[in-house]
């Protein structure tokens, strides 16, 4: 049988483009690798996918890789874009020789392909990132193996350089922009999409190394959250909340179709929702592939989502249950909402489960823009650049990437004065406290004027009203 290898890749770059350097640990059936290179001039997604060309090369042909990435760019890239790209003969694409060399070490190998939340304290994306931060500390270096005499059980001995520079809303602000490691500076293609952790329905992905297996699996499977508990079917991906917050749910929400008219017989092959309470991201999150049982037709060109992708995947009914229970009962937020609930009652009414915005309240965010910017574009493209919010690639389209952006803009459309006390109040409310503000009171001090400055007052006031012929207006 053929062994089974598990990677973290990852990429660092110091400004961007600047100095840059990638890591990749490597775990195999008998041993441990560490490898890391880097670069004088690049950007932090050239690494991120150096990492990863590097860390297939690395292993035998016939092994299965069990990869561990926290750039969405590169997972989604090679997953679900490059077979558009393909289609276009690679016009317009960024970076096209780093993704065609992945393509060509990816071919003909048994691939799983994870997204892991960076900076989470996962064992192993936190050794990916130790080593890639050593490929910027050494840029001359292009490819090195780490040697055992130089780990400290599962620390390098280097200092911490930090990977990723926020240029986005403050990092746990007060007023609940939380965009914890969710974006990637600015860079020549994409930024990575939404927070999320695609647990796969095996749970033993990672046994081959037991210290980072418990590590990881830990931190996956710790959410208190009702509905973070990975899903039943093994096409949908759900994300454990990581921040334990009291309040009614909101779901960002987004789908992707193979056309514009539910009563036509269109369908839907892809949703993405992202979780929000008290205009915090919780961190949870649900991703479904549907096979539509018809062709995709012409909206590949938008969503780049072909019928090839689709064809192994679960068709609407199979998933239905999974899906409704995750969604029923929060407040969909969602851009031209009317056109995703047409679809989603459409879907669940076919499945058996009644209509969707029976269950959910219904926030529209286009209907919201129109009214605060009327006469003006309002699509989501254009509230991003009104907003100053960074820029994704959107050359195609994807449910979770466009909820994830929608919920920037809904944050900043609606970001009007916060209590500073979010957080306490949240901390208080998850230990069931009911939270009381006491106010304060202070006693100013009063000070009373010097007979002289009295008496300077009253000569300016005569010879005000001399020069004026009326008296000033404070005087009674």
């Amino acid at each position: 049988m053929s062994q089974t290898i598990t990677l973290y890749v990852d990429g660092a770059c110091k400004g961007n483009p600047g100095l840059g350097g990638w890591g990749a640990y490597i775990i195999t059936e008998q041993a441990e690798h560490k490898l890391y290179g880097g670069e004088a001039n690049t950007t932090n997604n050239r690494m991120e996918l150096t990492a990863a060309i590097e860390g297939i090369s690395f292993c035998p042909q016939h092994a299965k890789l069990i990869i561990w990435t926290d750039s969405n760019y590169v997972k989604q890239g090679i997953t679900e874009w490059i077979h558009g790209w393909k289609k276009k003969n690679w016009k317009d694409v960024k970076n096209p020789d780093l993704w065609q060399q992945l393509d060509q070490v990816c071919a003909d190998r048994n691939i799983e392909w994870n997204w892991i939340k960076g900076h989470a304290g996962h064992a192993g994306n936190e050794m990916a990132d130790q080593l890639a931060n050593l490929g910027v500390q050494q840029p001359d270096k292009q490819h090195i193996v780490v040697p055992e005499s130089e780990w400290i059980g599962h620390q390098l001995s280097t200092p911490e350089t930090k990977k990723k520079s926020e240029n986005d809303w403050l990092l746990d602000d007060p007023f609940g922009f939380d965009m914890t490691d969710t974006h990637e500076p600015e860079d020549d293609f994409s930024q990575d999409l939404p927070e999320q952790i695609q647990v796969e329905s095996d749970a033993t992905i990672l046994a081959s190394d037991a210290t980072v297996a418990n590590s990881a699996e830990q931190d996956i499977i710790s959410s208190d959250s009702a509905q973070s508990t990975t899903a039943a079917h093994p096409h949908v991906v759900t994300t454990p909340a990581t921040l334990n917050i009291q309040g009614p749910r909101q779901l960002i929400l987004d789908t992707e179709t193979t056309g514009f008219y539910f009563q036509d017989s269109d369908r839907i092959i892809e949703v993405g929702a992202i979780e929000m309470i008290n205009r915090k991201l919780t961190g949870s999150s649900i991703h479904i592939y549907i096979n539509p049982e018809k062709p995709v037709g012409e909206s590949e060109n938008i969503h780049g989502i072909s019928d090839d992708f689709l064809k192994d995947k679960p068709k609407y009914a199979e998933i239905a249950d999974v899906l409704f229970e995750y969604l029923k009962g929060a407040e969909i937020i969602a851009h031209n909402a009317s056109f995703d609930m047409n679809f989603l009652d459409m879907e669940f009414k076919r499945a058996g489960l009644g209509r969707l915005s029976e269950v959910c309240e219904v926030t529209d965010t286009l209907a919201l823009a129109k009214s605060k910017h009327p006469g003006q574009k309002n699509s989501l493209d254009a509230l991003v650049r009104r907003y100053d919010i960074p820029a994704r690639d959107r050359t195609f389209h994807g449910a979770l990437l466009d909820a994830e952006i929608l919920s920037d803009v809904y944050l900043a459309m609606t970001g009007g004065q916060v209590s500073f006390d979010m957080d306490a109040l949240s901390q208080h409310e998850s230990h069931g406290q009911q939270n009381s503000r006491q106010r304060v009171q202070v006693d100013l001090p009063i000070i009373f004027p010097e007979p002289e400055e009295l008496e300077r007052h009253e000569t300016w006031v005569k010879q005000f009203e001399e020069k004026h012929g009326k008296p000033c207006f404070f005087v009674k």
